[in-house]
């Protein structure tokens, strides 16, 4: 008995002690290390030079030099130009006009070349997940493609884009920009027979846009341009956000 009278304090004590706090909570979460977008497009290249022929290598590298040499970079749309006015029907058909939109703020105008392209599929999803840092710097986000609208609608569909992708047959508006070119013989050929180029653009002439970047002011002013002959690189989204926050 005389062992318990001493002992009950001790759990009493151990009982009405403070409790333990729980671990403190960090209420901010660490940010999201930035992923260079040309990281994940290195890895398509390098994954497609690692499987193709040399053959079909050839084709492509030469295709891209002859883009470089055209002179369409120099001939194309630069910072400091007036950005041409244009009025295009999205996926769904709806008329949208470049001009009219500038007046809710700056426009980030980027071209791609069709759904069939992994390069642009990798951009688009990434142009998707970097939306809302664009609008949050006032931006609208326009992607346009010489594909007919039924594909632009399906590539829109499969990249769960919430920003408007225009059609732009013929490559009209792409051409008042200065940034279309024709294919080499061999490599219209090689898209031909293996998606059928012709069908997705509704038409034969060979022809595509740069995977062109635009950053467009209210004033109808470029102030940021992306232009590059390789398909396989494109305006970096952190460039692009920058060239925003610094208008």
């Amino acid at each position: 008995m005389r062992y318990l009278i001493l002992l009950f304090p001790l759990f009493l004590a151990a009982c009405t002690g403070t409790p333990e706090a729980p671990p403190e909570e960090n209420s901010t979460p660490a940010p999201t290390a930035y992923v260079p977008l040309q990281d994940t497009l290195d890895a398509r290249k390098a994954a497609f030079e690692a499987r193709a022929d040399s053959e079909k290598k050839r084709v492509y590298a030469e295709g891209i030099e002859a883009v470089r040499t055209s002179g369409i970079l120099q001939a194309a749309r630069q910072v400091g130009d007036t950005a041409p006015d244009f009025t295009l029907g999205n996926a769904t058909g709806r008329p949208v006009r470049l001009y009219e939109v500038l007046e809710q703020g700056p426009v980030v105008l980027t071209w791609y070349r069709g759904g069939w392209c992994p390069y642009c599929n990798l951009t688009l999803h990434r142009l998707q997940q970097e939306l809302p840092n664009f609008r949050a710097a006032g931006a609208t986000l326009l992607a346009l493609t010489p594909e007919l609208p039924d594909s632009s609608l399906s590539t829109a569909e499969k990249n769960a884009l919430e920003f408007d992708v225009l059609s732009d047959p013929g490559n009209t508006v792409a051409r008042s920009y200065g940034v279309v070119f024709e294919l080499t013989p061999e490599v219209a050929a090689s898209y031909q027979q293996s998606f059928d180029l012709h069908g997705y653009n509704g038409d034969a002439s060979n022809e595509l846009p740069l995977a062109a970047t635009y950053v467009i002011g209210t004033d109808g002013v470029i102030t940021y341009a992306f232009l590059h002959p390789d398909y396989r690189n494109r305006a970096e989204p952190r460039e692009i956000l920058e060239a925003l926050e610094g208008m």
